[in-house]
Formats: C-alpha cells, sequence, structure tokens
C-alpha cells in the first residue's frame, strides 16, 4: 500500500502538469488566431487552480493510480470560442491539435532533460526520480494521443470536425453536446470490461512506440553529454 501511495503521489503531479499546459496550450492557440476568450476569463495562467476539476484531474486519476487502472484524467477545458476565430473551420483544428502537440514536446523536453542530468552526473538518478521522468514522458504521451481518440469532446473529434465536409460537419458538431456522458460511458466501459482493449489496442500501440524513442532520446543525449 505504502509503494502504490507512493506512486500516486509521484502521478497526479506529473498529471495535473501535462493537463494544465495542454489546456493552456489550447487558449494560447486560440488567442494567437484571433480568440481571447480564454484571456478574458483568465485561463491563460499555468496556475493548476484555474484549471482544476476535482472529478477528472484529482478523484479518477488518484483512484485509478491506487488500484492499478490505467491512469488518465481531464481539467476544465478551457473555454473557446470558434466563431471569434479568423478561420473558426481550420482555427479549432489548429486549437485542438496544440494540445497533443504541447505534451508531445512536454516528453521530448523531459526526455532530453534526463538525459543531460544522467551524462552530467555519469551515474544511475535515484529510483524515485527515474520513475517521476519516466511517469512524466508516459502520461504526456498517453495524453497526447489519448486526446485524439476521435470521440467527442476530445480533440481529435474537433481535428475530424474540421477535415468533414461542412454538411457532415454541422452533425458532427451536434455530438460535442454528449461529450460528458461520453467521456463516463468510456471511463465506465475500460473499469467494467477491462479485457475489452478499448485502451490497450487503440491508445497503448502509438504511446509505447514514441516512449521507446523519447527513452532512446535520453540515452543518446547522456552518450553525448559524458562525452
Amino acid at each position: 500500500m505504502t509503494e502504490t501511495l507512493l506512486l500516486a503521489v509521484i502521478l497526479i503531479p506529473c498529471l495535473i502538469v501535462a493537463i494544465v499546459f495542454h489546456e493552456v496550450a489550447h487558449g494560447w492557440t486560440a488567442l494567437a488566431l484571433g480568440d481571447p476568450t480564454a484571456r478574458e476569463q483568465r485561463r491563460l495562467s499555468l496556475n493548476p487552480l484555474r484549471h482544476v476539476d476535482p472529478v477528472g484531474t484529482l478523484l479518477v486519476p488518484g483512484a485509478l493510480a491506487l488500484f492499478g487502472g490505467p491512469v488518465f484524467g481531464w481539467a476544465k477545458p478551457v473555454p473557446v470560442n470558434a466563431r471569434r476565430l479568423d478561420n473558426p473551420r481550420y482555427g479549432m483544428m489548429l486549437v485542438a491539435a496544440a494540445g497533443p502537440a504541447t505534451n508531445i514536446l512536454l516528453a521530448f523536453i523531459a526526455a532530453v532533460l534526463v538525459g543531460v542530468l544522467l551524462g552530467v552526473s555519469g551515474t544511475s538518478m535515484p529510483d524515485w526520480a527515474m520513475t517521476a521522468f519516466a511517469s512524466f514522458i508516459m502520461i504526456n504521451a498517453f495524453l497526447a494521443f489519448f486526446n485524439l481518440l476521435p470521440i467527442p469532446p476530445f480533440d481529435g473529434s474537433h481535428i475530424v470536425g474540421g477535415l468533414l465536409p461542412r454538411s457532415m460537419a454541422a452533425q458532427w458538431q451536434k455530438l460535442q453536446q454528449l461529450g460528458m456522458v461520453l467521456i463516463i460511458v468510456l471511463v465506465a466501459a475500460t473499469w467494467a470490461f477491462p479485457d475489452s482493449g478499448i485502451v490497450e489496442h487503440v491508445v497503448w500501440p502509438p504511446v509505447q512506440w514514441i516512449v521507446m524513442h523519447f527513452f532512446g532520446l535520453a540515452d543518446n543525449v547522456a552518450r553525448i553529454v559524458a562525452g
């Protein structure tokens, strides 16, 4: 139990950082494309308290970590008004893509940092530190690909909506209103049918692929720094 609690203490802060940067990236991208809604509602801050959803950011990931499930969660969505974007159709695609792209960037930075620290020290890092960095990389990679699922209200659904013909996009947009219901169904299905492979067969393969490359990047950086 102590090890499980320690793991939760490591995982939850990593998840909060990943989620906050993910959401703020949406807001900054929307601002750059003409929509200041997030700025007006003071949601461009990196202060977690402005973005934390008690259930999605704390309760759900904490319970998943405690009981050994796949750790994921969500924050309060940063408000974006598509009608205020310079190009609503393609602007929403870019705003949506900014979140996953930021998570991949965070994982990349963490991998480089690990490599630098290992190369400078010339020794292995403490177990807790390696667990924290590995978890941070894994969580960011998972959030990136998980959010790319074409399920409302995930980022992937907005990207799909921008690619669909206008007649179909209007119908697709109506599904966004069922976003929270679909999230609850997805979480419930993951718990109720653990062998269904909803996460393992769809999300984990690309996550494992990119995480493997990030670990390889860290190793290469460590070799270069060590000389």
